[in-house]
């Protein structure tokens, strides 16, 4: 049997990379995709600087990890970069890194080393120079200006920097000078660190297994974690776990749920913990479910057309975690922003959820008054066969769910954020300053800012 006749056919690079553009990426999230590789990267520490110089502002995204080599380089700036992925790669379509920085500018560098090389080498995707010529060519970063920002940082260690320059999409100004382009950018400040301090939560905390501890700042601020579940109150209801087996087209994975009942209003510590604790989109909107993909969140809040949204129920908060093996089941889409739950398991996953709901519309109409006092107690459901989500469903339905103190409940380990906080919670007014004074000393000697 003869070949049939083949002709390669290749994209135009200017009209493929203007598309590109719009793939569904804002400031936040473009960001949180640059982070992602330096996490993959074993980065201990990322630092993010944003600079305001109107139509010259730029950014930077240094970490710590192990550095590319300038063949690497080249192949991580390919349009679907040929790598394979490990099951818990945080990485997946080979475009975060050209996808996430064509979203806010209109050139990007990378600089990297790696042990064993003596200085670092630094390559750039430029817009204006694809425009001018159609050509899929990356260049070397020959302009001298940006040698400060993108090799000394490198001088010292091995790493990666991702250079933001051009950057048209963020300011969204034809002449982006003043007082209002400086109030915008500033702004964009304030989101990102929320975005942040929320989506790698567990990775700032040091909750994910095989990982190290990660620490980021903003223009020299440290990042803070921002827990939605809120285990620093006393009077959080911790559910216990529950693994649901999935498979989808062949593929079998796990899915741990863990659900959390957050206070009311009058049972947080202070106020000023219960605004903390609303989220960056407020209480109605950041109900439901925090689904994780190898540690990292993917969706704060909502109920993926489970349910809606209910003042009542605000107090419900679930935490989903599946991993990288089950990305087509939940249709993880490019930018890490959007999944859906595996249509042949709502029905279980609505089943689990409903107790939970109706707990927290009980606490917050405060009709179990004994309950939403209670201080350490957990729930635990019935032992259950969670293989078949038919039978769970029915199980689910016949059987009680029950609140108990488990005898061999594991020792509480507390993040240094968390100590801060109880210790807030119990101090009296005039101590308060003198513990977040302390603790901010301790936070920078283990950045070693001291």
């Amino acid at each position: 049997m003869t070949e049939p006749q083949s002709h390669e056919v290749i994209p135009s690079a200017k009209r493929l990379m203007k598309s590109l553009r719009d793939v569904g990426y804002d400031f936040s999230s473009a960001v949180a995709d640059i982070v992602d590789n330096s996490i993959e990267a074993g980065a201990t520490k990322i630092e993010i600087n944003v600079e305001f110089h109107g139509d010259k502002s730029f950014v930077t995204i240094a970490d710590n990890g192990r550095g590319m080599t300038p063949e690497q380089i080249i192949e991580a700036m390919r349009f679907g970069s040929d790598r394979d992925y490990s099951k818990e790669d945080l990485g997946k379509f080979g475009l975060g890194l050209k996808t996430s920085s064509l979203s806010q500018c209109r050139f990007f560098a990378v600089a990297s080393r790696t042990a064993k090389q003596d200085k670092a080498e630094a390559y750039c995707w430029d817009m204006d120079y694809v425009e001018k010529t159609d050509k899929w060519h990356v260049l070397s970063l020959e302009d001298k200006t940006w040698a400060p920002v993108v090799y000394d940082p490198l001088k010292k260690n091995t790493g990666t920097v991702v250079l933001w320059w051009k950057v048209d999409r963020m300011l969204g100004y034809e002449h982006p000078y003043g007082e209002h382009a400086n109030k915008k950018l500033i702004s964009m400040c304030r989101d990102l660190e929320e975005h942040l301090a929320m989506v790698f939560h567990r990775f700032l905390t040091g909750r994910v297994l095989g990982r190290e501890t990660v620490r980021m700042s903003i223009n020299g601020n440290p990042i803070k974690s921002w827990d939605p579940f809120v285990r620093y109150e006393a009077k959080t209801l911790v559910l216990p776990p529950i693994k649901l087996a999935i498979e989808h087209e062949g593929t079998k994975g796990e899915v741990l749920i863990e659900p959390y009942v957050l206070p009311s209003q009058q049972e947080f510590s202070t106020i000023e913990k219960f605004d903390s604790a609303a989220g960056p989109a407020n209480w109605n909107q950041q109900q439901g479910f925090y689904i994780y993909r190898a540690g990292r969140m993917i969706q704060s809040g909502g109920w993926c057309r489970l349910r809606t949204p209910d003042e009542h129920t605000k107090l419900a908060r679930i935490a989903l975690s599946f991993s990288p093996d089950l990305d087509d089941a939940f249709k993880l889409n490019v930018a890490k922003r959007q999944v859906q739950l595996p249509a042949e398991y709502r029905d279980a996953i609505d089943k689990i959820i409903q107790p939970i709901v109706k707990i927290a519309r009980e606490r917050y109409d405060r009709k179990d008054r004994r309950d939403s006092h209670a201080s350490g107690g957990n729930l635990q459901w019935p032992r259950i066969d969670t293989s078949d989500p038919s039978q769970l469903a029915l199980q689910l339905e016949k059987q009680p769910f029950k609140r108990i103190v488990p005898d061999d409940a594991p020792p509480q380990v507390w993040t240094l954020d968390e100590v801060e906080q109880k210790a807030l919670s119990v101090a009296k007014p005039h101590e308060k300053s003198i513990i977040e004074n302390v603790f901010e000393r301790l936070r920078k000697k283990l950045w070693g800012q001291l």
